[in-house]
């Protein structure tokens, strides 16, 4: 049963890793649809290809999901399942809906609310989930925020004087390397995401000694992601490459560029930052500098409820299924 069960945990695992790619395809290519610099399916392959490229960028963020919050000593495959499954239904349930809401506090979340009705809250590391998940989950949106307004308003002093359809030309190629760049991004942060998971449930059925992610459980990882984020999801590619503000090429090359800093940034001191919040709240920064009323605030509003309710929803599914579950397979 535990073979088996290691085994649920790793199709799982993938069929996250899958929704993740289509869910967060928005963040790597979103504003490069928007400002039609690229066709969606070009935009959905440039973005699958980095995304890949950029799982093989590091493990730090993955030790951090694996063994920074949660006590590896406590944690089960019922738990890992339950926390995936979690976090599959709320990324589902956003993505109907069109929410562009984080992948990765959904899995924290689910993470969270299953380790707690196994084993109590000892089983929460309360300073990796502090200064790893709470405090870059308030600062990485305000980095993106202002930096986008800054980097915005640094371009519109460079560019003042020249004629608006020579600058969008200009930024149009600009933005093919920002989108890239951008995807490479994303890769190398959500998709650490997953590879934490399934190494945490090969050392739970201790097929590997220590907590350092095999060469194998990164390529599937990267592979499953770019194959998703080559999906696209369109509901969210919509709400935040036409609904947040309307999107020109520099105003994408400054949302993805100011994004893309941010999220590799974190992805070094394996801080599992929401690429989400980041993309979206850089879009904010960048219509703000242009002007307040350029960002649709009702929208924002849904987006930030979105945000704020991921983990605690998430904690609550994974929580009912660990219940339902425990007692099908113990």
């Amino acid at each position: 049963m535990t073979f088996t069960l290691l085994i649920i945990v790793i199709i799982f695992a993938l069929i996250f890793e899958y929704i993740n790619g289509f869910h967060d395809a928005a963040n790597a290519i979103a504003t490069v649809v928007s400002t039609k610099v690229l066709t969606p399916r070009a935009a959905v392959i440039l973005g699958g290809i980095f995304n890949f490229i950029g799982a093989f960028a590091g493990t730090h963020v993955a030790k951090t999901i694996g063994a920074g919050i949660i006590d590896g000593n406590t944690v089960n495959q019922l738990v890992i399942i339950c926390a995936l499954l979690g976090a599959i239904v709320w990324n589902l349930i956003t993505w109907y809906y069109g929410l562009p809401s984080s992948s990765s506090h959904a899995l924290v979340g689910g993470l969270i609310g299953a380790s707690i009705v196994n084993g109590g809250l000892n089983t929460i590391n309360i300073n990796g989930f502090v200064f790893k998940v709470f405090v870059p989950m308030i600062t990485s949106p305000m980095l993106g925020f202002f930096v986008g307004i800054f980097l915005m308003i640094f371009l519109f002093w460079i560019f003042y004087r020249s004629h608006p359809d020579r600058v969008n030309r200009y930024f149009r190629k600009l933005q093919l390397i920002s989108a890239a760049f951008m995807a490479f991004g994303h890769g190398s942060n959500d998709a650490q995401k997953t590879m934490g998971i399934i190494t945490m449930a090969l050392v739970s059925y201790h097929a590997l000694p220590t907590f350092e992610v095999p060469v194998w459980v990164i390529f599937i990882c990267a592979l499953t992601m770019g194959l998703g984020t080559m999906l696209g999801g369109w509901k969210i590619i919509r709400t935040m490459g036409t609904k947040v503000m309307k999107l020109k090429p520099i105003h994408g090359f400054a949302a993805q560029t100011t994004a893309s800093s941010v999220i590799l940034v974190a992805s070094h001191f394996g801080i599992p930052v929401s690429t989400t919040h980041v993309v979206t709240s850089s879009i904010m920064g960048v219509g703000s500098a242009v002007r307040s009323s350029a960002v649709k605030w009702s929208i924002v509003g849904n987006i930030i409820w979105a945000w704020i309710l991921t983990i605690p929803i998430c904690a609550f599914f994974a929580a009912i299924f660990y219940l339902v579950l425990k007692n099908i397979f113990e």
